[in-house]
């Protein structure tokens, strides 16, 4: 094993440690460089901060009514004005991104598992087993993944957890191709022909030699998927598939506000502004981490 090289730029050895450091500082650098990389990073950051501070940043609970107060404008006591029951625009909202932001994650999270392990499974074993899972993928590719999530739900019924499901059982079979592409590359290379000869068990070579290996399309194809899944948990909601009221998630949100569109545009505009951003910054971030983990594009 090769324990030093040398720095082109500097003229000096480097050891493993320092090598390993330097390879992190030219991925942060290549992923911080662009705009997109700051904004995407900064607008997650921020989204992240007020989903685990809203119960101290929001004014007003996001659940009792207040009838008197149904339906005012913005104004200095109501930043982003009341609906229909009197709550709190801007507190819902606030609250609004805990859950939806939640629900990406877990929904990805979802995902990732099932994706993750059918396709390793069948990139390395091949034959029947590659076989028989692929055309199940391919049978869930054949559907769209609203109308796959919506026949799901629609098997289980409406409430977030069962959309949570839906969207990350419609998500998996990206995670699955992407991993199964990876591990029938992977499982060609010398290392792990080696780990066979000597004799060691299918298990750990997946998990030890092959997994890691396959990781870095993995966790872009994720940063990109999360803004997905919130946007199709807030579109089940917003078909009452979803959050069920009086739950203060976005897609909800627009449901109760749609009928008062001329005369309320607070009700949607805040909500929908909400969504936007967040979808936004996560893909912004997608783009530059698939940027800084593509060789071919880093600067050394």
């Amino acid at each position: 094993m090769i324990e030093a090289t040398v720095d082109r730029t500097a003229g000096y050895p480097l050891n493993a440690n320092s090598w390993r450091k330097r390879r992190s500082v030219v991925f942060l650098r290549t992923l911080f460089r662009p705009l997109q990389g700051k904004l995407g990073a900064i607008i997650i950051l921020l989204m992240l901060a007020i989903a685990l501070a809203a119960p101290l940043l929001a004014p007003y609970s996001p659940f009792q009514p207040a009838y008197p107060e149904r339906l005012h404008k913005p104004s200095a006591s109501h930043l982003m004005g009341t609906d229909e029951t009197g709550r709190d625009v801007f507190s819902r909202v606030l609250y609004g991104s805990r859950i939806s932001l939640r629900v990406g994650i877990i929904a990805v999270t979802i995902a990732l598992a099932i994706g993750v392990t059918t396709g390793l499974i069948a990139g390395y074993y091949r034959g029947i087993v590659d076989t028989l899972i692929m055309r199940v993928v391919d049978v869930l590719l054949a559907f769209p993944g609203f109308l796959l999530a919506l026949a799901i739900i629609a098997m289980l019924g409406p409430s977030l957890r069962n959309a949570m499901f839906a969207v990350g059982i419609g998500s998996s079979t990206g995670f699955a191709r992407l991993v199964r592409g990876s591990v029938l590359s992977i499982r060609e290379t010398d290392y792990v022909m080696a780990a066979r000869v000597v004799g060691a068990p299918s298990r750990l070579i997946m998990r030890r030699h092959i997994l890691p290996n396959a990781l870095s399309p993995v966790i872009v194809l994720a940063t990109l998927e999360l803004p997905a899944a919130i946007l199709v948990a807030a579109s089940l909601s917003f078909l009452g598939l979803g959050a069920q009221p009086p739950s203060p998630e976005w897609g909800a949100m627009l449901v109760d506000g749609h009928n008062y569109i001329q005369t309320a545009w607070w009700l949607i505009t805040f909500p929908g502004i909400a969504i936007f951003i967040t979808v936004l910054g996560f893909n912004l971030f997608g783009n530059a981490l698939q940027d800084a983990l593509n060789p071919r594009l880093r600067q050394r």
